[in-house]
């Protein structure tokens, strides 16, 4: 038996190996786009701001003594994405589960996963960091192994600022049974741990000394806008001093994304980040009390602009252009002379990520309906325990771009979609013990959304 077990585990890791191969190799030395290309210049000199996650930046300038350029992300990446899916598949197989070990390790052959993982992006890595707690918590090996788990879900909570809304479910079930027995108990865990979460990268930006960068605004002016665009009343600050704001901002605002706000336009929005910086006094106009007044006082524009957003972030409604691709193919120019060799395997994978995009089986919404299915029709279940947390992950990190999203790129949603999947595939296996009509219910509501998909892309 022990050799059965022994041969299991090797096949599963020749697999995993074979697959990040196959992505080193069609996407090497890894693709760059613009937000990678500045991270990287940070790094190399050790300036350092927040504009994107200082802990990333500090991990790529210690790679850069071992290997320069992007091959060492890229190879981290993928070690994380495809060693967290090996955990989850090889625990499945000690515990006698071959069909679910192999189930577990092809979510990771997704073709968005398998496309973007060749890209150096906080998103994959962050997945990465997420898939390898999951493995952790699913491995149940005592204290050291939930340490080790909870060390990464702090860790993934650098890498993105609304990240702690996908690492809650599972710090929490890695927890003793005793912190969350009971709604009280449930509810106080629950914000202790938010708190912890939330200070993470708080905690590490400070410890790297990287310098504030306003980053916080792109949120803030993104959601003024769209209050002032649905309400038809400003409310922006007044040092702006623009005669016409409601008039301006209408040229300005875009449902979709906030960077026609940013200061890399042409022309800049004079409601945007570079006249907030020049204008606006920051002891006289706090953003973030400034925001909350304009949300309280609108609280219905607030709701349609939000709304509308996140309808077009997870693809319930069409993207209202599509300039920038679902899944980039090209290095943006950068000073290093980084590219990918266009390549049988990249341009097979890019087909595949491109038409998975453009169909409800890429749609973020879709997943976020699976997850909530899969979820309750997990209860009771003898996965439930590994289940639940990770269908509630992907829920409640793909439900938080409601609030937390000044964009609607597909990378966002990497971890929606793969914790989706791995929740299904542990569902599944349980099949035997969940009736007929409980096991449609789980796909009912993915079902609904992706026919409300399909059916606002019609009518467009």
């Amino acid at each position: 038996m022990r050799n059965d077990i022994r041969r299991g585990y090797l096949l599963l890791s020749f697999a995993a190996v074979a697959a990040a191969t196959l992505t080193a190799s069609a996407y090497w030395p890894g693709l760059m786009t613009w937000d990678p290309v500045r991270q990287y210049g940070e790094a190399l000199s050790g300036d350092i701001d927040d504009w994107h996650p200082p802990a990333m930046q500090w991990v790529w300038r210690q790679l850069i003594s071992i290997q320069s350029g992007p091959p060492s992300m890229l190879l981290m990446q993928l070690a994380l994405y495809w060693g967290g899916l090996l955990l989850l598949a090889s625990t499945a197989w000690q515990r006698r589960r071959s069909a679910l070990a192999w189930a577990l390790l092809a979510c990771g052959l997704w073709p968005l996963g398998l496309a973007l993982t060749g890209m150096i992006l906080k998103d994959s890595l962050m997945t990465g960091t997420l898939l390898v707690a999951s493995g952790l918590l699913a491995c149940g090996g005592g204290v050291p192994s939930r340490v080790l788990a909870g060390a990464m879900l702090i860790v993934a909570a650098t890498l993105r600022f609304n990240a702690f809304t996908a690492c809650l479910p599972l710090s929490i079930a890695l927890l003793p049974r005793w912190w969350w027995s009971s709604w009280p108990r449930l509810l106080g865990t629950s914000l202790i741990a938010t708190a912890a979460l939330l200070a993470a990268m708080p905690v590490a930006n400070r410890l790297i000394g990287a310098k504030p960068s306003g980053v916080e605004l792109s949120l803030i002016i993104f959601d003024l806008g769209g209050i002032t665009e649905h309400a038809g009343v400003s409310v922006f600050p007044e040092d702006l001093d623009v005669a016409t704001p409601v008039r301006v901002n209408h040229r300005c605002y875009q449902p979709n994304k906030w960077d026609s706000y940013s200061d890399w336009v042409d022309p800049e929005c004079p409601l945007g980040f570079t006249a907030w910086n020049d204008s606006v006094d920051p002891l006289q106009v706090r953003p973030y009390p400034f925001w909350a007044r304009a949300v309280l006082a609108h609280p219905v524009a607030y709701a349609e602009h939000r709304l509308h957003h996140f309808a077009i972030n997870t693809r319930l409604l069409p993207l209202p252009d599509e300039i920038e691709r679902p899944v980039p193919n090209q290095a943006a120019p950068n000073p290093w002379g980084f590219h990918v060799t266009p390549n049988p395997s990249m341009h097979a994978l890019d087909a595949l990520a491109m038409a998975t995009a453009h169909t409800p089986l890429g749609w973020p919404i879709v997943f976020m309906g699976l997850a909530l299915g899969v979820y309750i029709a997990s209860w009771g279940l003898p996965n439930a325990r590994l289940i639940s947390p990770i269908a509630l992950s992907s829920l409640f990190y793909g439900g938080g771009y409601l609030v937390f999203s000044v964009a609607a790129e597909l990378r966002y949603h990497l971890w929606t979609e793969l914790a989706a999947l791995i929740a299904t595939a542990l569902l599944l296996d349980d099949v035997k013990g969940i009736s007929r009509s409980r096991l449609l219910c789980a796909f009912v509501p993915a079902g609904f959304l992706a026919m409300a998909g399909v059916i606002t892309r019609a009518l467009a």
